[in-house]
């Protein structure tokens, strides 16, 4: 099945012998004119035409009424934290099948991640998992959920639409609500995916972005909040620019802000980027079926697909193989013959600096570590 499988990507992406990277970015349209017209305005930093026009390139794109232009999206996690509340002390609810930005984003607030499991079909965090575990730990004090062990208070969910499958986001948003915990949706690899025809990360109270280089689209760095709150965006902005109260000349501050701000340079990037965007998950959504087909009449290997009533723009393709010694037999053919495959994240609860943090039971995310391999993803421009 490895030599098939190797086979079928190369014939794919239509390189025969070449290194072929996970997933790369890909320039076909005005990337370029639009950094050398940012360079030659001179506004390259975090003040200039390109961040308006991102932000609502986000608003159109999401449908989400107000958009923030971020650095990159674990700065906008941590800002969102923030602005949801979140204090040191707190506890948050997320899930350990996830990259280490999520959990860090918490830690950064000085806050606590706590550990619910994720779904078997979507990967993301399990909306009847939490609310069983809810029942057991959850303490309602005043319009606020405590967690009854430990005595701290629950302050925020942070699910994760994993490689961009929208996970079920209003049945967990539902449980939220009954237990009086904000959610902030961690949409970093899930632009261009929906569920119920609602845009991923407009859900919640927030929603978070990543633009990172290996992301569907890329500023290089950068990330964005939405949110439909206009205090928040508010907010939002006025935080990640270092809490500056606007004047011509004068320096004051009102709060502890952050210079969170996208440049310019790279929002020029990115509008050009976003500008592809519809032809880029075409394309994404294509490959997937193409593996689908492809991995169908094979044994002991299965691809992951969106669920029912979700549109995925399948960020980065996974498939499941059958135990973990499967998993690492794939991985070293596949890497060892110019195919670059990648297991999934190590359990953040695994980690030295979380290992200590509340956990429910994890059997479903364990389950997924041991036998997730994300293969080749990019957009295929030689069609």
């Amino acid at each position: 099945m490895h030599k098939e499988t190797v086979d079928f990507i190369r014939q794919t992406f239509k390189e025969p012998s070449d290194f072929i990277p996970l997933h790369e970015p890909r320039f076909v349209g005005n990337e370029r004119k639009y950094v050398l017209d940012a360079i030659d305005s001179t506004f390259v930093s975090s003040v200039g035409k390109y961040v308006d026009q991102f932000e609502q390139m986000m608003c159109d794109i999401t449908g989400a009424k107000y958009a923030v232009a971020i650095v990159n999206g674990t700065n906008a996690l941590h800002l969102s934290l923030i602005l949801a509340g979140v204090k040191a002390g707190d506890e948050v609810i997320s899930q350990s099948l996830t990259f280490i930005a999520t959990a860090n984003a918490i830690a950064y607030c000085n806050a606590t991640p706590h550990f619910v499991d994720v779904d078997k079909k979507t990967m993301g965090l399990s909306p009847s998992l939490l609310k069983k575990h809810l029942q057991n730990i959850a303490l309602i004090k005043e319009g606020a959920c405590y967690n009854k062990l430990t005595g701290k208070k629950i302050a925020a969910c942070v699910p994760m639409h994993t490689f961009g499958l929208p996970l079920y986001i209003d049945e967990l948003i539902e449980v939220c609500n009954e237990y009086h915990i904000p959610v902030i949706e961690d949409a970093a690899e899930s632009l261009g995916s929906y569920y119920k025809d609602k845009h991923t990360g407009t859900f919640g109270l927030l929603g978070t972005f990543s633009f990172n280089g290996n992301k569907t689209v890329t500023s290089g760095g950068g990330g964005a909040i939405v949110t439909n709150n206009k205090e928040l965006a508010k907010q939002a902005k006025h935080l990640s620019t270092q809490s500056k109260i606007p004047h011509k000349w004068e320096y004051k501050h009102d709060n502890i802000g952050y210079n969170y701000r996208m440049p310019n340079i790279n929002a020029a990037l990115a509008c050009a980027q976003l500008e592809q965007l519809n032809y880029y998950i075409k394309n994404k959504r294509d490959l997937s079926d193409k593996y689908f087909n492809f991995f169908e009449n094979q044994k002991n290997v299965k691809l992951i697909r969106e669920v029912e009533s979700g549109k995925a723009n399948y960020w980065l393709n996974a498939i499941l193989l059958n135990d973990k010694k499967a998993r690492d037999n794939f991985l070293e053919y596949t890497n060892s013959n110019g195919i670059m495959t990648r297991p999934i994240w190590g359990l953040m609860n695994n980690l030295e600096m979380f290992k200590d943090c509340p956990k429910a039971d994890l059997s479903n995310a364990k389950y997924f570590e041991d036998r997730i391999v994300n293969i080749t993803s990019s957009v295929r421009i030689n069609e």
